[in-house]
């Protein structure tokens, strides 16, 4: 019986740690997506390569990384492969990537 109980318990931990993962997905609203992918054509950036970084929401960017600022948006961007990747500047970690 405690054998069951502590299989039980450990499949709690897991769904409750994927469903806080979950919460954790930021969204970007479509017209903040608009005014990013608009500004980032009016303010072309050169690509840089980021040895060792996957480009993976959730990502994180190493402080070497300079972020650029879009205009009344509280995201960073920065052209990485030649793919503007939009960045949580607090915690750095990529958010979304526009192709």
């Amino acid at each position: 019986m405690r054998t069951h109980f502590s299989i039980a318990a450990a499949g709690f931990l897991l769904l409750a740690d994927i469903g806080a993962a979950a919460a954790q997905d930021v969204i970007i609203a479509p017209e903040q997506e608009t005014v990013i992918r608009e500004y980032v054509e009016k303010q072309p950036l050169a690509s840089v390569e980021i040895p060792g970084v996957e480009l993976n929401i959730g990502s994180t960017l190493p402080d070497t990384v300079e972020l650029h600022e879009v205009p009344d948006v509280e995201y960073r961007y920065v052209v990485v492969d030649n793919q503007t990747v939009v960045v949580d500047p607090g915690t750095r970690k990529i958010v979304k990537i526009i192709r």
